[in-house]
Parts: structure tokens; sequence; C-alpha cells
């Protein structure tokens, strides 16, 4: 019987061995490296890299050859993480119940260290020993992929569009557009990288997308609810701090419960998109259950 929690642990050990190599690796300045490990290793779900790593298996490849690119994810995930904190930006002062990197440190030094996490993922992704392997082609096309959810047709475009609408009326549209990019993007990065890597078919492509796309919204109004609701003991960082900033958020737009049921509706389309797909893909529907009812 699969068991996620005994997959999710199992994942998150692998990913975090191959982190800490990574940033044994990456740096000269001492700094920089415990701003950076700080960060990274806070206790973070993995969940875009278990998400590469568990599409890699779904179309049949295997999940460690996705290992590389499921870390460079992560340090594209924190290095955003970092940056959303700033004074500049939502200014908090926990992340993962710890004080936040510039909190920890300075605004300097968690600048930089955000900066060079971005750097690393794209050195990582295009290093020797990845680009050697007579697959530069589907590598060259990881790249794109990431940067393109990294950038500003992605994430950093929805991070620019949640703050511009701070305090300002919005349409459910509007903010589903938003969190697509701001969060959906680079979820749905992580499992077209895993599927790219594993030599999917077009049509094992075309749904995992479409997977991709309902987690990505779903987790995003997951957050918003826990932000409700959720206790700051157990998500690791303050409630209410939306409705402080005036943030159009889907239960401030349509109310707790049909937000709910909003994101309950986006994990069974999730689910549905998988039909195709045989038991390799478990990981990937109890991920996407997983994904509106955790608590943190």
């Amino acid at each position: 019987m699969f068991v996620l929690n005994t997959y999710l642990k199992k994942k998150q050990s692998l990913i975090d061995r191959q982190i800490r190599k990574l940033l044994s690796e990456s740096t000269t300045s001492p700094r920089i490296t415990a701003a950076m490990s700080y960060s990274l290793m806070a206790g973070g779900k993995r969940l875009r890299p278990i998400l590469c790593m568990a599409a890699a298996d779904a179309v049949g490849g295997k999940s460690d050859d996705a290992l590389q690119a499921a870390c460079a994810l992560e340090f594209v995930h924190t290095y955003s993480l970092i940056h959303d904190d700033l004074p500049a930006m939502d200014d908090d002062d926990l992340r993962r119940g710890k004080k936040t990197c510039h909190v920890a440190f300075d605004e300097a030094t968690a600048v930089l260290a955000g900066d060079a996490m971005l750097a690393l993922a794209f050195q990582i992704l295009s290093s020797a020993d990845i680009m050697d392997n007579n697959r530069a082609a589907i590598n060259l096309q990881v790249i794109h992929v990431i940067a393109t959810a990294a950038g500003p047709n992605g994430m950093v475009a929805g991070q620019m569009r949640d703050i511009a609408s701070e305090g300002r009326p919005q349409s459910i549209s509007h903010l589903k557009e938003t969190y697509c990019l701001k969060t959906g993007a680079l979820i749905e990065a992580s499992v077209v990288t895993g599927a790219l890597i594993a030599d999917a078919s077009r049509s094992q492509m075309r749904h995992l997308i479409k997977y991709a796309e309902n987690i990505g919204l779903a987790f995003q109004i997951a957050d918003d609810l826990l932000n409700v609701a959720g206790d700051p003991a157990v998500t690791g960082k303050a409630s209410g701090t939306d409705e402080f900033r005036r943030k159009a958020t889907y239960p401030a737009l349509m109310g707790v419960a049909r937000s709910s049921k909003t994101a309950e509706k986006l994990v069974q389309n999730a689910i549905r998109s998988l039909r195709g797909f045989d038991h390799k893909s478990e990981p990937l529907r109890l991920i996407a259950d997983y994904i509106v009812k955790r608590k943190k």
C-alpha cells in the first residue's frame, strides 16, 4: 500500500542531502553560504522538487534522473521567498517558524543570498555533467521552462501584480491570473521539468500540464485559507496578514466556504487529468489531495 507521508519523507531526505552537497560546492563567501543554508534548510515541504521527481516517475522515467533539476527548482523557490519577505515586499518577520532571512542576517545579505540562489539554480542546470550526456536539447528546454516560470512572464509578474493590487478592488478572474503567475507558474514548471527529463509523450505532457495548472491554483487558495484560519504555531508564519494588508484573496472575494469548495474542485480536476496514467502516478494523485488538506 502506497503511503504518501512515507514517500514525502523519503524524497525530502534525498533532496536535502543533495542540496547540502550543492551548497558545500557553491560559494567562497561563508556569510552568503550561511544565509542560503539558513533559508534552504528551514523545513520547507520540498513540494516543487518532489513534483518534478514524481512527474518523471509518472511517465515511466527514473526520478533520480531529475534530482539535480529538482534541487535547482527549490533554489529558485527559496530565492523568491527570501525576496518576498523583504521590507520592500511583504515585510514578514517569520517564515516556517523561524526569523526570515533579512531578520536573521540583514537586508543586504538576504538580497544577495536570494540573488545567489537564482544564479546557482541555472549554474546547476547548465553544468557540464548535465549538458555532456547527449541530451543538450532537452536540458536547454528545461532551462527555458524554469527561466520563463521564474521571470517577467511568470513568478515575478505575479508578485508585481500582487503588490500593485493591494487595497484595490479585484475580480476573481484577475486574481486567478495573478495566482497562476505568482504561484502556479513554478509549480507547472516543476511538473513539466520532470516530464521533459523522462521523455514524456505529447499526450502525457498535455495531461500533466492540466494537472499542474489545477494544483497550482489550489495551492495558493489553500494558502489564502491558512492565512485566515491557520494556526501560526503550525504554519510557522503570522495569520491575518492578508486582511491587514488589504490584499485581494479568494476568501476575501468569495468567502471561506466557497473558496474551500473551489480548491477541492480544482483538486478533483487535477486527479481526473491523470486518468490515462498507471499506478506510477499515484504520488501525483495523493499530492493533489494533500495540497488542500495540509496545515502549513
